[in-house]
């Protein structure tokens, strides 16, 4: 059973420190019983969460399969601060209002993958917004200005001639101190994080918790493009509140290399089940597309249900196998005569002008399923069907 356990936690993790902790500890769990605690911090700078986060969230999963209680950690004291990891210059801090209006959504999201039995949530203003100015000094003293340039980000920042504020140096403190407060037993974060998760061993260690936390780091998940990370902001997410026939068509889109990335983090098929579909693609009993249907199913069902998953690959089938029409799309009405290219804009097909004419000298904008050959085309008052691509449509009155 432990060795089962070390494979599934080792399941895509790109370092521990140190693996014979976790040994330890799962030891200890199966012969008295008691569980042990796992950290991860998520701080609400944004409402909604993509798949790219999801990875911890199914790492803590598995966590919870072999004995552990997850400490679930709302960062609303370290996100009005905004973490600086990987930032270029000072991030602009959020007020405690949006902090709160962003966790709200937190709970709703991540019980879909996690158990809420084995879960605690807690957050870090309960300890950090009660510290006094003696205590935030003793914290202050556990680390120089020297190893906190030691972080890339802040010495390229240093160099250049860039702000760094103080309060930014307080982040890392302020996230090993919750390790200090929760006693936890591990952190995971991803490997971006490192910094600050070892943050957590060495405040342990200065305290004299009696313990130093394991650290466990994720790779990032790479995004729909399969080359840079997912992010709202480069359009290569899928959202975990997406409607499911876009959730179904996204993960539908992505390689079939990609595939078993995402099966290796996202999917909770053992590593046993996913070698042996990798064999039945590879000798040609299981077609890569089917395996692909198989896990954008699985997505859909984990953050919506089977029957949507279903009707999500039925809808999929029809409209990119069949080339029929979906049977749902948004209906718009706009003022014309409109500008093909402003239309599409309109309708929100299209992020930009810009991107539409390139997608229309592409060849990839259609009307009523028909290619549209004129780029500066008109729209007139009627009613029309606009499609960009394989997966976005628009039915559109023109007035």
């Amino acid at each position: 059973m432990i060795e089962e356990a070390l494979n599934e936690i080792r399941r895509g993790a790109a370092e521990i420190i140190t693996e014979e902790q976790i040994e330890s500890l799962l030891r200890r769990h199966y012969e008295t019983g008691e569980p042990y605690y796992v950290k991860a911090g998520f701080d609400p700078t944004a409402p909604d969460l993509h798949l790219g986060h999801t990875v911890l969230l199914q790492k803590l999963a598995t966590f919870q399969k072999y004995g552990a209680i997850v400490q679930f950690l709302i960062g609303d004291f370290t996100g009005m601060i905004g973490d600086p990891t990987g930032k270029s210059q000072t991030r602009k801090k959020l007020t405690q209002e949006e902090v709160q209006e962003n966790a709200k959504s937190y709970e709703a999201q991540v019980f879909k993958i996690l158990d809420p039995e084995k879960t605690v949530v807690v957050f870090n203003s309960d300890w950090l917004g009660k510290l006094t100015s003696y205590e935030m000094i003793e914290l202050a003293s556990k680390r120089t200005v020297a190893r906190m340039l030691e972080r890339d980000d802040f010495e390229k920042r240093f160099k250049s001639g860039q702000d760094i504020s103080l309060y930014e140096f307080f982040y890392p403190l302020f996230q090993g101190y919750d390790s200090v407060v929760l006693k936890s037993d591990i952190e995971i974060g991803g490997t971006d994080q490192k910094f600050n998760l070892l943050m957590g061993r060495h405040l342990q260690r200065a305290y004299n918790v009696g313990k130093e936390q394991v650290v466990l780091m994720m790779p990032i998940l790479e995004g729909l493009d399969g080359v840079q990370k997912m992010s709202k902001s480069l359009g290569n997410f899928i959202g975990v509140a997406e409607d499911p026939n876009v959730m179904f068509a996204k993960v539908m889109s992505i390689s079939d290399e990609l595939m078993w990335r995402y099966y290796e983090l996202l999917s909770a098929r053992s590593l046993g089940e996913i070698a042996r579909m990798k064999e039945d693609v590879a000798n040609g009993t299981l077609h890569p597309k089917r395996a692909k249907e198989l896990l954008a199913e699985e997505i859909v069902a984990r953050f919506h249900d089977e029957k949507a998953a279903k009707a999500a690959c039925e809808e999929f089938n029809k409209v990119f196998k069949q080339k029929d029409l979906p049977t749902d799309m948004p209906e718009y009405e706009i003022e014309g005569p409109i500008w093909i290219a402003k239309a599409l804009v309109e309708v929100k097909l299209e992020p930009s002008t810009s991107q539409a004419r390139r997608d229309l000298q592409a060849g990839a904008v259609r009307i009523d399923q028909q290619k549209v050959e004129d780029k500066d085309l008109q729209l007139e008052a009627g009613e029309y069907i606009l499609q960009v691509g394989k997966k976005k449509f628009a039915r559109v009155k023109v007035k």
